[in-house]
């Protein structure tokens, strides 16, 4: 028996799903409100164990995950969206204000497609967002340039 890869379709225009997931109330509701007024839905988490349950139900086009989280560091998130097909194929990009020196080069070991420090520059966070889901970097299919 062959298992059909999930592939989300591309969301109408340019309204990708992006979940933020981070502890800090105020950087979510910032992160969230910067990235619906750049025409993105957002769904926020704030904990590694609610992390996989709403990718699961959301289904996002992207994941913007920081890595020091409680109930599960960012780490333990990378490798749990590993083992779902349906979530594998989810682009995330890292945001932590963990020091880059190692960490930068096991997030990418891990699977994420770019990090960023705290606080990033969002203009450069924003471009990151619009290539990986113009390229359908992930997820197949991308949105329209």
């Amino acid at each position: 028996m062959q298992t059909e890869m999930y592939n989300p379709a591309p969301p109408p225009m340019n309204r990708a799903k992006i979940m933020v997931v981070d502890d800090d109330p105020d950087l979510r509701h910032a992160l969230s409100l910067r990235l619906r007024a750049n025409d993105f839905d957002t769904v926020n988490v704030c904990d590694g164990y609610s992390a996989i349950a709403m990718a699961q139900k959301e289904m996002p086009h992207l994941i913007i995950l920081d890595l020091g989280l409680p109930l599960g560091d960012g780490f333990a998130v990378l490798k749990n969206l590993q083992q779902y097909p349906a979530l594998s194929v989810i682009p995330v990009i890292v945001l932590t204000a963990r020091d880059p020196e190692g960490n930068e080069k096991r997030t990418l070991e891990s699977g994420a497609v770019a990090f960023f420090q705290k606080p990033a520059d969002n203009e450069e966070l924003l471009g990151v967002i619009r290539a990986c889901l113009r390229t359908g970097s992930g997820w197949g299919g991308g949105l329209p340039a």
